[in-house]
């Protein structure tokens, strides 16, 4: 029986943390489901049809990983998978309330799936895709931070935003 474990976000946009995040999770599992959440409180700077194929073209060549999307709860999906495990990244101790939080909750709507805490590469450690797109947004270069298709997407989108 293979092991897949599901990584559920939001992922607009992805960032260099979340494909170190999917790269470690392939180290204790078969398949890494990467899910992109149709969120729409966040008010995405991407819609959900973008940041996917964001996320297949960033994740081109890594074995066993496969990119959807879904709408309701994360436990669903994952059952929906065929998985019994979620991942989550934590950055930072400002992540773990929150996360912790969502842990318990999903616990209690589904039992049997559990959920892994991951730490990103130190060197990612401070990324989010808030603070990605607020530097895009002042005109700082991405580079190090997203692939170069993805600073160059963020940077065409919030020209036609400055526009609207």
């Amino acid at each position: 029986m293979k092991k897949i474990v599901v990584y559920p976000g939001s992922f607009d946009p992805v960032t260099y943390g979340h494909l170190d995040i999917i790269k470690r999770a392939l180290k204790i599992s078969d398949r890494v489901v990467v899910a992109v959440a149709h969120n729409m409180d966040k008010s995405p700077l991407f819609s959900v049809t973008e940041r996917v194929a964001m996320i297949k073209k960033s994740v081109k060549g890594l074995k066993g990983v496969e990119v959807g999307d879904f709408d309701g709860l994360a436990v669903e999906y994952v059952r929906k998978k065929g998985a019994r495990v979620v991942i989550r990244g934590l950055r930072m101790i400002s992540d773990f309330e929150y996360e912790f939080q969502m842990a318990l909750t999903n616990r209690r709507l589904a039992d049997d799936i559990e959920t892994i805490f991951m730490m990103p590469s130190e060197s990612y450690s401070y990324l989010s895709s808030k603070l990605i797109k607020e530097a895009a947004f002042l005109g700082a270069s991405l580079k190090g931070f997203v692939p170069s298709f993805v600073e160059k997407a963020i940077k065409e989108k919030l020209k036609l935003r400055r526009k609207a």
